[in-house]
């Protein structure tokens, strides 16, 4: 069975470094959600019958059996699938609050005070050149976080939704939505003291 994704030291510089956030995002959506049929596969019990050589006389049409017993899915998404979802969910949500906090450390801050007060003074003919009025002040990195979290968010809904499609299938029908069960797990863990 996978090993869920462990945490990783959460601080602001591990944050601000937006390769080293989508390695780790990208490495622990791969191991689980992008794999997801080929750990459930790894869930079924290799043929509890040994081979009959009778087997392969005739094409069978039927598919397979694919189910898997509950017990097994209920351990794997207990222990795999929903530790995973809880590790990215922490990393997006530290991230997020590191977006949204006044970042002091900003070594881009002076340049972009300056270059502020620069288009301020400037005075500027808009019969001779339209287009100089136009200023595009250069982006905060807090400002590019955010942007980065908003959709990184939206790619870990879309995957967390695939995925527990494709665990419906396999494990059984829930009525759940992944959010809903992926939420009952985490109330589950807070009572529990995990």
């Amino acid at each position: 069975m996978s090993q869920p994704s462990s945490l990783p030291p959460l601080t602001p510089q591990f944050c601000f470094n937006q390769t080293a956030l989508r390695d780790f995002l990208r490495i622990s959506r791969s191991t689980i959600d992008d794999s997801i049929t080929q750990n459930l596969n790894a869930l079924l019990v290799p043929a509890t019958r040994g081979f009959d050589p009778a087997s392969t006389s005739s094409r069978s049409l039927a598919a397979p059996d694919r189910s898997i017993p509950a017990s097994q899915c209920d351990t794997f998404k207990q222990r795999v699938l929903f530790p995973s979802w809880a590790v990215r969910s922490d990393v997006l949500d530290y991230c997020a609050g590191v977006a949204t906090a006044p970042d002091p450390d900003d070594p881009d801050s002076v340049l972009r005070q300056i270059e502020d007060d620069k288009m301020r003074e400037r005075v500027v003919d808009e019969r001779l050149d339209p287009y100089s009025g136009r200023f595009f002040p250069k982006e905060a990195r807090t400002e590019s976080l955010a942007m980065l979290m908003r959709n990184e968010r939206a790619v870990e809904k879309i995957i967390r939704s695939r995925t527990w499609s494709v665990v419906g299938e396999r494990c059984g029908v829930s009525s759940e939505t992944a959010e809903e069960a992926f939420g009952k797990w985490r109330a589950g863990q807070r009572q529990r003291g995990e």
